[in-house]
């Protein structure tokens, strides 16, 4: 999911789409295209819509990561469940590897998350990691026994904090548009759960995000921290 307008990192996404922009110097849709084809991903399938020519122009055909890319537009930015919805549309067919295209993943993990789910037989999964002062409290999600119950948790102080990294079974992918615009990944997950579908809670590491233009600087020059441990 590579549509998004990222308006919390203005001025920057005025110009830019965030897919491009990099952490330790390296834009962050190559860095998840590299991941994706080291867990045996062949197909992606790239949703783009705020400065689409950018993202469509890094990720050109994917032969540079041993991918096949399919480039597919999202006209208004009608929430992640329509994305994804998208690229249903363009030709994928579940079981889908969702992921946000902001987000650099700890080498390996997102092999391991896929592994992960196969192991349990769950129709779908949520990846989760451990809360930081930087995650929202909003991004919490209820689990038990190693099964989602809640998207988002009812109780925003628990320890399982959403990744933006998702298997979406069948289930979840006939309901991404049941309720009211814009329509939310969360939102369809909660309703195959609701209706006894069986959805997994993998942990993942920590992720690297950039959410705020303070973002693009710590995460690409290191000594930043220390000067601010300092300051």
């Amino acid at each position: 999911m590579a549509a998004g307008v990222g308006s919390r990192m203005r001025p920057l996404s005025d110009a830019y789409a965030k897919p491009v922009l990099p952490i330790d110097g390296r834009p962050v849709l190559a860095a998840l295209l590299h991941e994706l084809s080291s867990a045996s991903v062949e197909r992606a399938y790239v949703v783009v819509g705020h400065h689409a020519r950018q993202v469509e122009a890094l990720a050109g055909d994917g032969s540079a990561w041993g991918l096949a890319v399919t480039v597919v537009a999202q006209p208004e930015p009608l929430g992640s469940a329509d994305a994804v919805a998208r690229a249903l549309d363009a030709g994928a067919r579940p079981p889908l590897l969702v992921s946000a295209a902001d987000t650099v993943y700890a080498p390996g993990d997102v092999a391991r998350f896929v592994a992960a789910w196969e192991r349990t037989g769950a129709d779908g999964a949520v990846a989760w990691r451990a809360a930081s002062p930087r995650v929202a409290e909003k991004n919490r999600i209820g689990v038990r026994d190693g099964l989602v119950l809640r998207v988002p948790a009812s109780d925003r102080s628990g320890p399982h904090v959403a990744a933006p990294l998702w298997v979406l079974g069948a289930a979840a992918a006939a309901r991404l548009r049941n309720d009211s615009a814009p329509w939310e990944l969360g939102n369809a997950f909660q309703a195959a759960i609701d209706s006894g579908v069986r959805v997994a809670a993998v942990e993942v590491g920590a992720t690297r995000d950039l959410t705020s233009p303070v973002d693009l600087l710590r995460e690409n020059f290191a000594y930043l921290e220390g000067l601010e441990r300092r300051a």
